[in-house]
């Protein structure tokens, strides 16, 4: 392995010097090109530029929730046709995981519809932690805010990242959330570094969010400090029922600036195509890919929605001479 593959590995994400949210919106402006130059000379500054890294995510509780974000469709109060479904059980869970393994995913990760866990909640989560990470994989959870010392109790199960995504923009975050704050999602993160737990943490492009507000949320999260290990950048999927269904599209190309705004912005972290990528056509990804991305989501579906099948990834794979890390 050489020194980048290492690096890509195990980057260092003290953090990047700060940028306003007029710098990053400055980055945006930049001609189509001269972005995505610059945005590939920092990946290749600290990451092998043909590897990604795959993982997988499964819903371990579904729907349910009692948040009102506009763009989900597992909230309780929407209508849209998603069954609710109780925690899964170890051994259904230990079935996923092994099959995302044979797959070829490196990080397993679960989700659940929870506004937060209970302790009654977390119990039989933790046992999941340790059954997965004893199969080999690196796992990640994504259970809604955690309360103090529930941070500690996943570290000690042997969790090695947590995702909680700060969605959009300070500014732009009440229009799309109102059951709970901007600064909750801040301290969830705060909690989950104290237990020197992995963060994982992104946000949804295509909200109906303007440029300002898209150069806000990367703006944030650039400001984090370490900054995020793993950073998903979803586009927004649209479903029925949902206050955002028929929001106007994001272009796919102002996607890929997206992409390649967030890998200057956050040099040493993954950069992760995640919800919306079922949408985007082989020539997307592949200039998301050039932009800086090397981290995908692997699978099927993501809780509730699609995703690329695992045959068209590894056809796209192979086109590109991309391997799994």
């Amino acid at each position: 392995m050489n020194d980048m593959t290492q690096a890509a590995v195990q980057p260092d994400n003290a953090a990047a010097p700060r940028r306003s949210v007029a710098d990053v919106e400055a980055l945006f402006a930049l001609p189509f090109n001269d972005l995505l130059f610059q945005a590939q000379t920092v990946h290749r500054a600290h990451f092998d530029p043909n590897t990604v890294q795959l993982s997988t995510l499964c819903s371990i509780k579904t729907g349910g929730c009692s948040e009102d974000c506009g763009y989900c469709p597992q909230a309780a109060r929407y209508d849209t046709g998603i069954e609710n479904q109780g925690l899964m059980n170890l051994e259904d869970v230990l079935a996923a995981a092994r099959a995302a393994k044979a797959a070829g995913a490196s990080r397993f990760c679960m989700g659940a519809a929870w506004r937060g866990p209970k302790q009654r909640d977390l119990d039989p989560v933790l046992d999941m932690v340790r059954a997965v990470r004893a199969l080999g994989l690196e796992t990640c959870a994504t259970l809604g805010m955690l309360k103090d010392g529930q941070a500690e109790q996943l570290k000690d199960a042997g969790l090695d990242y947590y995702n909680h995504n700060l969605d959009t923009a300070p500014e732009f975050y009440g229009d799309i959330i109102t059951t709970r704050a901007y600064q909750d999602r801040l301290d969830t993160l705060n909690r989950v570094r104290n237990a020197d737990i992995h963060v994982c943490c992104g946000g949804i492009v295509g909200l109906g969010e303007s440029l300002t507000q898209r150069a806000g949320l990367i703006a944030q999260l650039a400001a984090l400090d370490p900054q995020p290990e793993s950073v998903p950048i979803n586009l927004l999927v649209q479903v029925e029922g949902t206050p955002l269904a028929n929001t106007p599209p994001l272009d796919h190309l102002e996607f890929v600036r997206t992409i390649a705004v967030a890998r200057i912005c956050l040099p040493k972290s993954f950069v992760r195509l995640s919800a919306g990528r079922q949408s985007m056509s082989d020539a997307t990804q592949a200039l998301c890919f050039l932009a800086g991305a090397n981290s995908i989501f692997y699978g099927e579906k993501l809780l509730t929605t699609g995703n690329p099948e695992w045959a068209r990834d590894q056809q796209l794979f192979e086109s590109l001479g991309l391997r799994a890390l």
